[in-house]
């Protein structure tokens, strides 16, 4: 099985963003030592516990200081961008770091509705024309624009020797189609979505166009895990992991505070209790059998995770045991 990570470059209520992105370069140089496949940054603005604004500034920093390992975004949020510049930068780190670099693109906000019109005054009606956007993207990376298009002449550079690798990210069938449509591998955030997964991955797989000889419908599942060396060690930690999201992620940051169980209201310990639901929680055995049952329902060719804990120590031994268990 296939393993990757997926940072979203948390704040612990302790630390500073320097620490946070500090910690991201240390993940992506663990996970490539442990025989993880990828390491891709998601991106999100506004959110003070949350140091991933930029990730294609991060990625060249993680890129110059690893050998191997795939590193992208997860995801580049289109309908803030123009393609032509999408495509510069990625470009550029394809130059860097040839033949590694995946950029994986979304349509989410990523943040406040006044960080969305921060970035963009059109947001919504861009999200409209994502299909535009993507094709228009991918004729830049691919430069084979029609002769009678404006952009025909229009270089994207540096050209690297080997292309980005484009993935579309989605929890939806809308999203599974849009990249079957356009013969790109998908992403599915199984943790994210209330949907009925398998059948989104089908029906990507049964609409797939093959654009490109050597491209075939590839699927990754994206999951949210938290192991220990026990299961109850794994629970105590995703709970207090999931606390600052019910008690308000901004405002346990800023507190450099996050509060005990047992001071939570009924509600909040309601919410913590369903969010707990799409997390996979468990010592090594339990998340091994947990990660091959969703490999064997969605036969997917890789599984992509995301670990979020209070502390980076606990992170770390996550994604340790979850290796030695599964790619030892």
């Amino acid at each position: 099985m296939k393993l990757s990570i997926l940072d979203q470059s948390p704040i612990a209520p302790n630390e500073t963003a320097h620490d946070a992105l500090k910690g991201s370069l240390n993940l992506a140089q663990l996970g490539e030592s442990l025989g993880y496949a990828r390491y891709w940054l998601t991106e999100h603005h506004g959110l003070s516990n949350l140091a991933s604004s930029a990730p294609e500034v991060l990625l060249a920093y993680i890129g110059a200081h690893t050998n191997h390992i795939r590193i992208g975004a997860g995801a580049i949020l289109l309908p803030h961008y123009r393609p032509y510049k999408v495509a510069e930068l990625f470009n550029t780190l394809s130059t860097l770091f040839p033949n590694r670099v995946d950029l994986g693109i979304g349509r989410a906000p990523g943040g406040s509705a006044e960080a969305t019109n921060a970035l963009s005054t059109q947001y919504l009606k861009q999200v409209w024309a994502l299909p535009e956007l993507l094709e228009e993207l991918l004729m830049f990376l691919k430069d084979d624009f029609p002769a009678e298009h404006e952009y025909y002449k229009v270089a994207v550079l540096p050209k690297p020797d080997v292309q980005p690798t484009p993935w579309l990210l989605g929890t939806s069938e809308k999203s599974a189609l849009l990249a079957a449509k356009n013969g790109m591998p998908y992403v599915f955030g199984e943790f994210m979505s209330e949907q009925d997964g398998k059948a989104i991955v089908q029906s990507y797989r049964e609409h797939f166009q093959q654009k490109n000889s050597n491209v075939k419908p590839e699927v990754i599942v994206t999951v949210s895990v938290i192991c220990a060396e026990t299961t109850q060690e794994a629970e105590e930690r995703a709970v207090k992991s999931l606390i600052p999201a019910v008690q308000g992620d901004d405002k346990a940051h800023k507190a450099h505070k996050v509060l005990e169980f047992d001071q939570l209201s009924e509600r909040e310990k309601e919410m913590l209790y369903e969010m707990k639901r799409n997390i996979i929680i468990g010592n090594p055995n339990v998340v091994k059998k947990e990660l091959q049952s969703l490999r064997n329902k969605y036969d997917c060719e890789e599984i992509m995770i995301s670990t979020n804990t209070i502390s980076y120590e606990d992170r770390v031994q996550s994604y340790r045991l979850i290796a030695k268990a599964l790619l030892a």
